[in-house]
């Protein structure tokens, strides 16, 4: 699952996955369940981390993201937290292996223009820290990326 970040958030209007600060005494797999329970309202019961991801460092904001994936048996109904949420995205796994999502991206920052891989799903664009969290995962479950002649 995927979100669109609200316009009263900072990055508002770009997708990310759920997520935040770990507070006091959590662990990164506690504050991941807690912070989809409050954005999402991912209910908790059967809900079930299966591991975490290799943690990246986002030099833009000088925050270190550390994925935790997790599933459940049933697919749960979601409701985006107003103040946070626009929206919520549910992307299957086999929209994200199809090459024909991946896309490059122009950004700029700081007066210099970068091509930036991403995906495009569903009429959105997943790009920077997201993108690279997708990409990782579907890296374990095989994928290779663009496929070559």
């Amino acid at each position: 699952m995927l979100t669109v970040r609200s316009d009263n958030v900072r990055h508002g209007g770009q997708v990310s996955l759920p997520g935040g600060v770990v507070e006091p005494g959590e662990t990164f797999e506690q504050a991941a369940l807690r912070e989809a329970h409050e954005e999402v309202a991912l209910p908790l019961e059967g809900v079930r981390v299966i591991g975490a991801l290799t943690p990246l460092d986002i030099h833009v904001s000088g925050f270190r993201l550390h994925p935790i994936v997790a599933v459940t048996n049933t697919r749960p109904t979601l409701t985006p937290a107003d103040a946070e949420v626009a929206h919520i995205l549910e992307v299957g796994v086999d929209d994200l292996l199809d090459p024909a999502t991946l896309a490059d991206t122009a950004r700029e920052r700081d007066g210099i223009r970068y091509q930036v891989p991403g995906f495009h799903v569903g009429g959105r664009e997943i790009w920077g820290a997201t993108a690279m969290v997708l990409a990782e995962f579907l890296a374990l479950l095989g994928w290779t990326g663009r496929e070559t002649a």
